[in-house]
């Protein structure tokens, strides 16, 4: 197999409202789920009618090490918690040559919960920060 198909590591560009919010190691949670309603039609006993309803869209967590783009999270958030106002964005999947895999189109994007980093002297892990983002849908690019 080849890179170009597969990639072995991947990471993830956030930008909301035209805003670049740097690259994430681990993006997840990307989903949408079909409410469903059955209807049994009178006088037809065969099947059961399966109608589809509203689609809910799951929230998305982003992680990655605490870096210089930390602060764009922080000047994201203060502006947002002044005034909520859904915005747009995009979430780009990139090869570590920083060539695009796939992009998606995210809509109405608002924050959910930001964790900052644990600093434990005795713990040689890196810092690291997490995203929760909500929307009203995604599309692929």
């Amino acid at each position: 197999m080849t890179d170009s198909i597969f990639a072995t590591s991947v990471f993830f560009r956030l930008a909301i409202g035209g805003d670049d919010l740097g690259a994430f190691h681990t993006c997840s949670g990307m989903g949408a789920e079909v409410e469903i309603e059955s209807y049994a039609e009178g006088g037809n006993n065969g099947f059961t009618w399966q109608l589809p309803g509203r689609v809910t869209w799951s929230n998305i967590t982003l992680t990655r090490p605490v870096t210089a783009d930390t602060a764009k999270i922080g000047r994201w958030l203060d502006e947002t918690l002044k005034r909520v106002e859904p915005k747009d964005g995009e979430i780009v999947a990139l090869r570590p040559n920083l060539t695009p895999i796939v992009s998606w189109q995210v809509f109405g994007i608002v924050p959910v919960r930001w964790q900052g980093p644990s600093f434990d002297p005795g713990n040689p892990a890196a810092a690291v920060e997490s995203l929760e983002i909500a929307h009203e849908g995604l599309r692929w690019s």
